[in-house]
Formats: structure tokens, C-alpha cells, sequence
């Protein structure tokens, strides 16, 4: 797999950007985050979007579209987005369409609307509904083709299995329309990625598992894209410290691991909690992080990815010093993945750095 981006081959192999975590750090810090990662040289940023968050002890879950429209307003240049929104349950489609091309205008170029299949945690509680996989990965299917459909302008009418729309119009829409990329993490939600999707959102280790990324590859091309131009995103978790501090940290994401096979149909962040904490060991949420203080190591992870082909790189930190790992990567790591050494080399890939972890966690749908 190509690192370079062939649909911008004037750019860097990759952008990197930094997640604003919802479920751990109140909106007023996120907004701040988001100002010190563009500051420190961070290409983007995310937010994810949330109504409970995944784990009580998390204790934060505020609304991804204000915290956007705050970020679009106290920023310059860098994109910004979901990651992920489920645009099929809790919402229905209109409304993310006409939200998201509000935040297309408010800062044009700048906006990526991530969608995913959704989390019980968020659904169930709103009064939004939920049913199993396939029902979910077909709403959601239907619903990126209704957005689509309402980012023209046009008046549209559309009697769908799932969302009957009247005589719709949305009056303010942006030019080009804003991207659509879609999270996945096993094969059948791959394929919906590469059918609907404009990119593919994923977990560090599955965005560069050659599987997963035929099956996205395959479905892209059936729909008539290009799959080598298009982004790959890539969520990568990281901490700025050692093991004890990597422990302490990762309990609040201690459900990561099976998020998709044990938790995704449980709509109480205190039962995940409970069961993540009994069920899943610490060194298991956070065995594959790249956890060190040396730059080196987390500049290898970047480019272990980069290598693998994505085009768009999230990086994660569970820590609650996030100015100190924004700090650390503005200066210690960035300048090293986008430039090279000081030298103009390589720093060495040290396999041992990196290899025989366990696999690292999906934030995303199967």
C-alpha cells in the first residue's frame, strides 16, 4: 500500500491531527486543545460524538457540533470533524445534513463529517432506537445517500426503508460538499466504507491490515472510485510516559478492546464500565500504545502508519496533561515524520519498539 496521497501528490505523505475526547475533557478544554495542537503544527483535529460516553468514570459528554463550530471559529487552517457520528438513529439524516453544511459555510474546506453504524450508549438513551447489524449498517447506508442527496440544493423527495422525506430543501449548502468518510473495522462494514464512503475511518492497526483494506479496496472500485486516492483515516492511541502511567491512564478506556463484539449493544456507560474492569486486563487496553518518553518511539509509530498506507493520522492520548503530549509532538515528533532527522535520515525503526503487542483497540464498528 501507497503512503503518498495521489489525489494531492504536492502534499505530505500524511496529516497528522489530534482527537478532542468528549467523554474525558469538558468542551471549554476541548476548544483550548484544539487551539494548541494548531499552534504546535497538528494538521486537524476530531471530535467524537457522544451523548453518554463509553465508561461512567469517563465523566464528559458534551455536543461534537457547538465544540466544531467553536474550533471553526478559534482556529485558522486546520480540518475538522467527527469521529464518529451516527447520523441513523438518535439524529436522522436531514439534520446532519443541514448541520454539517452550516459548518461547511462557517469554515469552508475545513469541515469532514465522519459517520459510523453507532453505539447503543448513545442511541438507546434518546429515545433514538437500535436494532442489530445489519439493520444499522443498512440506516446508515440509506442515510449517507439521503445527506448526499440534500447537499445538492435540489428539493428532494425520497421514500427510503427507513427515513420517508417530504418535499425537503436545504437553502445553505457549500461548494464542494463537505466529505463523507465512514468508520469500519471488519470486512463487511469495510465494503460499506468503500461503496458509500468518500474515505475509510479506522483503528491504527486495522487502517493497515491488507485484508481489511482489500475488501474497502474492492468495494470502492465496484462503486467506480479510486481507492488509492482515497483518505484513510486512522485513530492512534498514544501516551507520553511509562507502563505505570499508561495503566492509570488507559482504565478509563478499558473497554476498547471489545468494544465492537462485547459493549457496542449496551446502552449503560456504568454496566461497560463495571464489566470492562472485571473482564479485560489493564496491559491489554494499552499493550500495542506507543508508550515512551522518547520521541523516537512514537516518531516510529507515525511512520510504521504512514507506511502502511494511511493518509490521515489522529493521534490519542488518554493522559489528562493533553497540552503536554500536544507539546511533546509539536516539537519532539512532527517536525521529525514530515522533515526527517536533523541530518536528513531516517531515525531507525527499531522493530522491538513496536512489535509483539497485543492488538491495539478499535474505536470503531465491525
Amino acid at each position: 500500500m501507497s503512503s503518498r496521497n495521489p489525489a494531492n501528490p504536492a502534499t505530505p505523505s500524511a496529516r497528522i491531527g489530534f482527537v478532542l475526547s468528549s467523554e474525558q475533557f469538558p468542551v471549554t478544554q476541548l476548544v483550548e486543545f484544539a487551539v494548541r495542537a494548531e499552534d504546535a503544527g497538528f494538521d486537524m483535529v476530531w471530535t467524537s460524538d457522544h451523548f453518554h460516553p463509553w465508561q461512567d468514570n469517563e465523566g464528559h459528554a458534551s455536543f461534537a457540533w457547538a465544540t466544531l463550530a467553536a474550533v471553526g471559529q478559534r482556529t485558522r487552517r486546520i480540518l475538522l470533524g467527527t469521529g464518529v457520528t451516527c447520523p441513523s438513529y438518535r439524529y436522522r439524516p436531514p439534520i446532519v445534513a443541514e448541520a454539517f453544511a452550516t459548518l461547511g459555510l462557517l469554515t469552508p474546506g475545513r469541515v469532514f463529517l465522519g459517520v459510523g453504524a453507532g453505539e447503543a450508549l448513545n442511541e438507546v438513551p434518546t429515545g433514538g432506537g437500535w436494532g442489530d447489524y445489519a439493520e444499522r449498517s443498512a440506516r446508515l447506508a440509506e442515510a449517507v445517500t439521503l445527506i448526499r442527496r440534500l447537499w445538492t440544493g435540489e428539493w428532494v423527495d425520497h421514500q427510503g426503508t427507513y427515513y420517508p422525506v417530504q418535499h425537503a430543501r436545504l437553502y445553505d449548502v457549500p461548494t464542494p460538499p463537505v466529505p463523507i468518510y465512514i468508520a469500519a473495522s471488519g470486512p463487511k462494514s469495510m465494503r460499506l466504507a468503500g461503496q458509500h464512503g468518500d474515505g475509510l475511518i479506522s483503528d491504527a492497526e486495522r487502517a493497515t491490515n491488507p485484508d481489511l483494506r482489500r475488501d474497502f479496496a474492492e468495494a470502492a472500485r465496484a462503486a467506480g472510485k479510486h481507492p488509492d486516492a482515497m483518505p484513510i483515516l486512522a485513530e492512534h492511541m498514544v501516551v507520553v510516559g511509562d507502563t505505570a502511567a499508561a495503566a492509570r491512564y488507559a482504565n478509563l478506556w478499558r473497554f476498547m478492546p471489545h468494544a465492537w463484539d462485547r459493549y457496542v449493544a449496551d446502552p449503560d456507560p456504568v454496566d461497560i464500565q463495571r464489566r470492562a474492569e472485571r473482564d479485560i486486563p489493564l496491559d491489554q487496553v494499552y499493550g500495542k500504545w506507543p508508550v515512551s518518553t522518547d520521541p523516537r518511539v512514537h516518531i516510529q509509530g507515525l511512520r510504521k502508519l504512514i507506511d502502511g498506507g494511511v493518509t490521515h493520522i489522529f493521534v490519542h492520548s488518554p493522559q489528562p496533561d493533553q497540552h503536554k503530549v500536544i507539546e511533546f509532538y509539536g516539537r519532539e515528533v512532527l517536525p521529525h515524520v514530515r522533515h526527517g532527522s536533523p541530518a536528513g535520515e531516517r531515525l531507525p525503526l527499531d522493530p522491538g519498539l513496536l512489535a509483539d503487542r497485543p492488538p491495539e483497540a478499535s474505536a470503531h464498528p465491525s
